[in-house]
């Protein structure tokens, strides 16, 4: 952590401004880089990140609505749609109108969709190999993450002005 000497004493104190003090700066360093990982990983099975972690939520509940995908996936349905068309014409996945009311777009794995899965199964490993981390650090990583999303999207969250 970057110090700044205190105004009194001689003391230091951290320098809040500082870019490597910021949690912002990290999260965004630390999401590129991971994701940087993914691409030679993905790119055999022609899936680009965003994809895959569609494909990721089809996998684990098929038949879900535009809406429901975006939502799971935190993405604006207008930001979803392209991903989903590029994905249909890949020959992964189907849209089709629900049966129970046609303003619904539902999005479905085609079979090559469903056969990418096994291929797909190796991916964590991998990243998990090429990060050199084992599973417990991975798994306190992704909590302290899911904390950190939670506490930003809580409604009483205003932003504060205390520092990261």
């Amino acid at each position: 952590m970057t110090t700044s000497p205190a105004r009194t004493g001689g003391t230091t104190e951290p320098d809040l401004l500082a870019l490597e003090n910021q949690v912002c700066f990290a999260l965004v360093v630390a999401s590129r880089s991971v994701l940087s990982l993914y691409r030679p990983v993905l790119e055999p099975l022609g899936l680009t990140h965003p994809q895959y972690l569609v494909m990721l939520a089809l996998w684990s509940e098929d038949g879900r609505s535009v809406g429901a995908l975006a939502s799971t996936l935190a993405l604006e349905p207008a930001t979803l749609s392209p991903l989903l068309k590029r994905l249909e014409g890949a020959g992964l996945v189907a849209r089709r109108r629900s049966t129970a009311d046609e303003r619904v777009l539902v999005i479905e794995l085609t079979e090559a969709g469903r056969a990418l899965r096994a291929e797909a199964e190796q991916i964590p490993q991998r990243i998990a190999a090429s990060l050199g981390m084992d599973a417990d650090r991975l798994v306190s990583l992704r909590t302290a993450l899911h904390a950190v999303t939670e506490a930003a999207q809580r409604p009483s969250y205003d932003g504060g002005s205390e520092g990261e």
